[in-house]
């Protein structure tokens, strides 16, 4: 059985941390920043943590 490809437009999308942990980037943050709050978009520059069964499907996709 050949090898497992890598997804690369999740690769390009998502990071894994040293504990196998899946990091993704927040939506809307990329225009019309002038009407949100501070602390808003100060959430939306953290990255977040991706759990449950959509962080096992993205492990798959990542060959993992």
């Amino acid at each position: 059985m050949p090898k497992m490809k890598t997804h690369k437009g999740t690769a390009k999308r998502v990071k894994r941390t040293s504990t196998g942990k899946i990091t993704r980037r927040r939506a809307f943050g990329g225009h019309l920043l002038a009407k949100k709050s501070n602390r808003r978009k100060r959430v939306i520059g953290s990255p977040a943590v991706v759990s449950g069964k959509i962080a096992k499907n993205i492990k798959r996709a990542l060959g993992v």
